[in-house]
């Protein structure tokens, strides 16, 4: 493989240019005209403009993105995360086209790709489950019949897709009709498929997630878990390898039955599967997720392996270059995703220029990002403009790295959730590692950050009056000697 085109932007874009370069593969970038100006464009050895700024009028343009790639006679095609990544038609005509997909076969895709049928697969190997229903929902009268078994509270998951959409919970029986109708609509708006499923709702559950590897010869490993709990929206802020709740039985407990999910679906490359994890520490299959996760660098970093790379060599059919048994975990590692969000104001998207914008830096931070400074934050694709990483050989030395590494970094012109990670990296249930995804809904209100704020303005009105009041003083100084050199010379002239 000697060349990759990378169907993707932004950081992530970037992220697999770099470990490319590194492997001697050249790359080619695809952009939409919104993102000409981007460092991933101008790193990549090629780059070809595919469309206008929306994803639909560009990065989600399979059939020409493939055609780039021929042009530019591209050997493999990496999806990176989002967009085309987990399309399984996509993966098909890549394959189709006589270039090398760079992730699992589109048979795997599209098995995980539906939850129910991912469900099924995993029951094969007796992996543990949430109670609910095995099938498509049918009718309301079936919904009823499901919840007399699991009682409420429900949750109604469209079996398409992700990202918390299609999701609702029902606490009681006469939400139950209007919860069903409300998730089928949203789920067919975003996925086109409108199948829901029931799922026993686990109020107050960890997030947890097992990383694996597999290659085309049968061998699967899984690289441990990440902590995905502090979330928003269903959507993950911070992320934390290993988790600091696992004991070492249950997290080879949990590695093994992600593996099992990896071999119901002859699986090969990076994949992630997901686990609801109860207070007792019972674990539930939740999803598999068939792509390059936007945490993998936390795993990175407490395993030594670059993922990207290990995605490309499975690709090129090369075997496991470890065993799981030669697998250690070095250290701990905590992400904070940078997104163009007001916390203040209930996460919602910025946007703007980054009229200042100075990354840390030191020894165990890493920055994953795809912008500099003066560019501008487009409304077109996911609000994610970096990831901060922080390692440390403990827990809390990775939290203290990574708060400096929020201190240091400089961003002006938008609002991020940087302020949100250094409030919740210092609150103590964090610190005691004792939370779960209803971090943000128990502790988290918008005036925890308000607060701070006026501390922060009277410092800079108590800092502005003493520079003033020390140039004040400098100046009158000044005029006092020019006074004294004055007189001085008109002394001595009246002598003479």
């Amino acid at each position: 493989m000697k060349k990759i085109l990378v169907a993707n932007r932004g950081e992530i874009a970037l992220r697999i240019m770099r470990s490319a370069r590194e492997m001697g593969i050249k790359t080619v970038a695809v952009f939409s005209e919104a993102d000409r100006t981007m460092p991933f464009v101008q790193y990549a050895d090629e780059a070809v403009c595919i469309g206008p700024a929306p994803s639909s009028q560009s990065y989600l343009l399979g059939e020409k993105i493939i055609e780039v790639a021929k042009a530019t006679g591209a050997d493999g095609i990496h999806p990176g995360y989002g967009f085309l990544s987990e399309n399984a038609r996509f993966a098909a005509q890549v394959t189709a086209a006589g270039i090398t997909f760079i992730g699992p076969s589109a048979a795997s895709i599209e098995v995980m790709g539906s939850k129910l049928a991912a469900k099924q697969a995993a029951q094969q190997f007796g992996v543990p489950m949430v109670p609910g229903t095995e099938t498509p929902l049918r009718s309301l009268e079936e919904a009823r019949e499901v919840v007399k078994k699991t009682g409420f509270p429900i949750l109604i998951k469209a079996s398409a897709g992700g990202g918390g959409k299609g999701m609702r919970v029902v606490n009681a029986s006469e939400e139950l009709e209007e919860q069903i109708r409300l998730a089928k609509s949203e789920a067919m708006s975003a996925f086109g498929d409108d199948a829901v499923f029931i799922e026993k709702y686990v109020g107050s559950p960890r997030h947890i997630e097992i990383q694996i590897l597999g290659d085309r010869h049968g061998n699967c490993v899984y690289l441990f878990e990440r902590e995905c709990s502090i979330q928003r929206r269903h959507q993950k802020l911070i992320e934390e390898a290993p988790s600091s709740v696992l004991t070492p039985d249950i997290r080879e407990a949990m590695g093994k039955c992600a593996v099992d999910v990896a071999k119901a679906c002859n699986y090969y490359g990076a994949g992630t599967v997901e686990f609801l994890v109860d207070e007792k520490l019972n674990f539930y299959f939740l999803e598999m997720n068939t792509r390059l996760q936007v945490e993998h660098p936390v795993t990175e970093l407490i395993t030594g392996l670059d993922l990207v790379k290990e995605q490309i060599k499975v690709a090129r059919g090369e075997q496991l270059s470890f065993t799981q048994e030669s697998l250690k975990i070095n250290g701990h590692a905590i992400e904070l995703r940078i997104c163009a969000e007001d916390p203040a104001n209930n996460f919602l998207p910025d946007t703007g220029r980054l009229e200042t914008y100075i990354r840390p830096q030191g020894y165990g931070v890493r920055v994953d990002d795809g912008y500099e400074q003066g560019m501008d934050i487009p409304i077109f694709y996911d609000p994610m403009i970096a990831k901060l990483i922080a390692w440390g050989s403990n827990r809390e030395e990775a939290r203290h790295r990574l708060l400096r590494a929020i201190e240091e970094y400089q961003v002006k012109g938008i609002r991020t959730t940087l302020p949100f990670g250094s409030w919740a990296l210092q609150q103590p249930a964090f610190i005691e590692g004792n939370f779960d995804t209803n971090f943000i809904g128990k502790y988290f209100t918008p005036q925890v950050l308000q607060q701070e704020q006026p501390d922060v303005e009277k410092l800079a009105a108590i800092l502005a009056a003493q520079v003033w009041q020390q140039q004040q003083l400098s100046l009158q100084q000044q005029a006092n000697s020019e006074n004294c050199k004055a007189s001085a010379w008109k002394n001595r002239n009246m002598l003479r």
